[in-house]
């Protein structure tokens, strides 16, 4: 049976003085979340936006928003991003007490997801599975665009698709990092059901086409 694939586009490379006009271009073509990295400089190298930023997005826009939370110990800051996530997605490296965030999330009304790096087994997160609505695959070293794929992250796609059926779950699998036609094929044939693209979509000559056909997949 046909099923497309979900796209949730990374505002992380885009031009911030200037969002509007990139998000209002995203809904037109119909994506189906906006990805937004909130790092903190400690968790990983970088630092990006937080909660105002995000209010602002919220408000002008209709799409559901897919907030990756990089930030060390995210359960200190959930009450105040889960009042703008529709998916609010926090490290398994980064909390202490990950089982008792990911209740919290859905207590506040969103839908909770997890993210390994790449450097930890999707075995991990088996235990979760039951508690989230999503897991996303890091196929980089979270913290900054533009890197290359990891293939590592195909397998840990294919065990996680397993590992959900044997477990009765239907989940969203979310891959992030180096996304581009060709890699988002494998990711698709992989057990993708979502994929996060943002070099890839903002260096494009058409970025509503380059949506509509990473949904095709």
């Amino acid at each position: 049976m046909y099923k497309s694939m979900k796209v949730s586009p990374s505002i992380l490379t885009a031009d911030y003085l200037n969002l509007l006009p990139v998000i209002q271009k995203m809904e037109a073509a119909g994506t189906d979340f906006l990805h937004l990295d909130v790092m903190d400089g400690q968790f990983v190298p970088n630092i990006s936006f937080g909660v105002p930023v995000i209010k602002s997005i919220y408000e002008h826009t209709n799409l559901p928003l897919d907030i990756h939370l990089m930030i060390d110990r995210p359960s200190r800051y959930i009450e105040q991003f889960a009042k703008y996530a529709h998916i609010l997605n926090i490290h398994y490296e980064a909390e202490p007490n990950v089982v008792d965030t990911l209740k919290k999330i859905r207590v506040l009304g969103c839908r909770p997801a997890v993210t390994i790096k790449p450097n930890t087994k999707p075995e991990a997160v088996y235990p979760l599975l039951k508690l989230v609505d999503m897991v996303l695959v890091m196929s980089v070293e979270p913290g900054f665009g533009g890197q290359a794929f990891m293939p590592s992250a195909l397998t840990k796609l294919q065990k996680l698709h397993k590992e959900s059926e044997r477990q009765g779950l239907s989940l969203e699998l979310e891959v992030d990092g180096g996304i581009n036609f060709e890699t988002a094929k494998l990711c698709a044939d992989a057990g993708a059901t979502v994929l996060v693209a943002g070099s890839f979509l903002f260096n494009s000559h058409d970025m509503p086409s380059a949506i509509k056909e990473l949904q095709q997949l």
